[in-house]
């Protein structure tokens, strides 16, 4: 037998042997095993139902280290290391991304359901988790009383797996023992017996010790850069969610080294590693590496590591950048956390493309636009004749005889309305178009178009089909880099004339900074507000979700949007949104509503899109 042969037996005896162990120290069911995306949706409809509070989203929760007693085959086999349970913050309701814990799926269906209304009865108390746990169970079972019989058989098959009393020690056992009359009567044990491990994880409770969140709230500590909308050139995509840790970048250059043998075996909390630019073939030993970390480190590099990122995310000179219409606009933000609205905290500043020039429209869109064109022609105000006028070009016949014989037969006077004239009717509508002109618009869609290209052609024929029907229109962009610098593009006002000069400012749109969209919906219905239209449309174009650099990031965000809309509303203001981002579900049902935004599956239809549907939206 070869030495290559040799090897290879050997990595397959290995392979057989590592999934015996596996196997004979695992605990769980894969084969009932029920994962979260496959119900993420029903549970999210329900848990925000229970709760009451349309903003919540469930998210994957992260598996954290285990410290309770494990036998010699799975210390052999080195599994139960770490465990998945769920928690409840401020955002989120963390779930596992699987369920396997008992040997049937449906048992494993109702342990996410039974963890959803069990989180969503927790506010926060103080207790000590085993004394909280159980007053949860107790308020859960008082609210959905339907559920007592599902927790009771969950009870009895989580039982069923825990260790057997015999095969622990003293101390062990006598928590295992107030683990289970807890769990069958909840509130009765008040007091948990102290050990020296901690207790198996009860799984039908929530997580003793959530991990907290040190990832950092905002990008402003990260550097200028945005890398989530950097082109890459490789990636991995990790499994499981990992818990995030700050910690300083501590370079030094030169010294003493000094190494300390007793830890050379283990890992290490944090690593200052200074990875070369050319990381390609390292990828797939980083992803390994991250695979097996309990709590990734994230440092702040002071250092230029790309110009691209720089450049891109910066303000550029003011001399290179769009021209400033006058000194700012100070608006106001909601804080959903105080429940107060901040006077004056952002700053908006009206921008006007400094390189726009006349431009003709561009040649692919020719054909689609002469053909929205005729579409909207028959929306057009047309020229009729308006009857039993006071004053007018010709008489109104009819109005004389109904008023010829109510004189000699009522024998009383008669209001004169005997005039008719040839006037224009009138579409008493006014629309502002709002477009998202963040950074995440310059990712591409496809190989041949940016999400900004598909924003640009979509402004082009909505402009060209409103201008057929004469309805009086403006369209503007928005962008911001935190709250003192959100930027207001100005492409066309209501007074102005869709003319080669408005095009050049749709021609010259382009990628932003970050997306504060309260304060621009805010300054956009201000806008709107000042014209005398009956019917007044908000239309938000977007492909993503309310960031910016401070703490206008997730809930924040989602929250002053949502209070921004609400504000426009009560102006009388219709508001609809339209996006391209995949994942919009998740969030614009709390911020605009069930019925009032649409989600374009596919980015390169919006251009044809949208003008169809400003025409549903007017009742056209």
């Amino acid at each position: 037998m070869s030495l290559l042969h040799f090897w290879e037996l050997e990595e397959h005896v290995g392979q057989l042997w590592d999934r015996l162990i596996t196997r004979a120290a695992s605990k769980r069911y894969p084969e009932a095993a029920v994962h979260l995306h496959d119900i993420k949706k029903t549970l999210g409809i329900m848990f925000r139902a229970m709760i009451g509070d349309a903003a919540m989203h469930i998210e994957t929760s992260i598996a954290t280290q285990s410290a309770t007693r494990r036998n010699w085959i799975q210390r052999v086999a080195g599994s139960e290391e770490k465990i998945q349970l769920c928690w409840l913050d401020t955002n989120a309701l963390h779930l596992p991304e699987t369920l396997d814990v008992f040997p049937q799926s449906a048992l494993n269906k109702k342990l996410y359901i039974w963890l959803t209304a069990l989180a969503s009865s927790d506010n926060g108390g103080i207790y000590p988790w085993y004394q909280r746990n159980q007053q949860l169970t107790i308020q859960t079972l008082h609210r959905f009383p339907g559920l007592k019989p599902v927790y009771e058989q969950l009870v009895t098959a989580h039982i069923a797996n825990r260790p057997e009393l015999q095969t622990l020690p003293a101390d062990e056992a006598q928590q295992e023992i107030a683990i289970r009359q807890a769990l069958h009567n909840p509130g009765q044990a008040q007091i948990l017996p102290p050990a020296r491990r901690p207790p198996e994880p009860v799984y039908l409770w929530l997580h003793p010790y959530p991990p907290e969140n040190n990832a950092p709230q905002s990008r402003q500590d990260t550097g200028s850069a945005e890398t989530e909308n950097e082109t890459v050139k490789d990636s991995r995509e990790i499994a499981g969610k990992k818990q995030a840790k700050r910690e300083d970048n501590k370079k030094t250059e030169g010294g003493l080294l000094a190494i300390r043998f007793e830890n050379i075996f283990s890992w290490s909390e944090f690593i200052n590693l200074d990875r070369s630019q050319d990381e390609e073939n390292d990828m797939d030993e980083a992803a390994a590496a991250m695979q097996d970390m309990d709590t990734v480190s994230l440092a702040k590099n002071s250092e230029s590591m790309a110009s691209k990122l720089k450049v891109d995310l910066d303000l550029p000179a003011e001399a290179y950048d769009d021209l400033k219409l006058g000194q700012g606009i100070y608006l106001p933000e909601w804080d959903y956390k105080k429940q107060i609205l901040k006077k004056d905290y952002c700053c908006l500043q009206p921008m006007l493309a400094r390189d726009a020039n006349a431009h003709e429209l561009p040649a692919h869109l020719k054909f689609p636009a002469r053909k929205l064109r005729n579409q909207f022609e028959a929306l057009k105000p047309m020229r009729i004749w308006f009857k039993a006028q006071e004053d007018g070009t010709d008489i109104d016949m009819d109005a004389y005889l109904q008023f010829h014989v109510q004189q000699h037969t009522e024998h009383r006077d008669t209001e004169s309305r005997l005039y008719k004239s040839m006037k224009n009717s009138h579409r008493d509508l006014s629309s502002l178009l709002l477009a998202d002109l963040s950074l995440s618009t310059d990712s591409w869609i496809n190989n041949t178009a940016r999400t900004i290209d598909v924003i640009r052609d979509s402004l082009y024929l909505f402009a060209e089909s409103l201008t057929a029907t004469g309805d009086q229109f403006a369209i503007h962009g928005f962008s911001s880099r935190n709250r003192n610098h959100v930027r207001f593009n100005i492409i066309k006002n209501f007074e102005d004339t869709y003319n080669a000069g408005v095009r050049g400012r749709i021609q010259a749109i382009k990628p932003g900074f970050y997306t504060r969209m309260g304060a621009a919906i805010r300054h956009a219905s201000a806008l709107l507000e000042k014209q005398n239209s009956q019917q007044k449309l908000l239309l938000l174009l977007t492909d993503g979700k309310p960031n910016d650099l401070d703490v206008y990031e997730g809930r924040y965000g989602i929250e002053d949007t949502r209070h921004a809309i609400s504000e426009a509303r009560q102006k009388g203001q219709q508001v609809f949104c339209v996006t391209i981002d995949e994942k919009a579900n998740d969030y614009l049902p709390h911020i605009f509503g069930t019925r009032s935004y649409v989600v374009i599956r596919k980015a390169d239809e919006l251009p044809r899109e949208l003008p169809l549907l400003y025409a549903k939206l007017t009742g056209c």
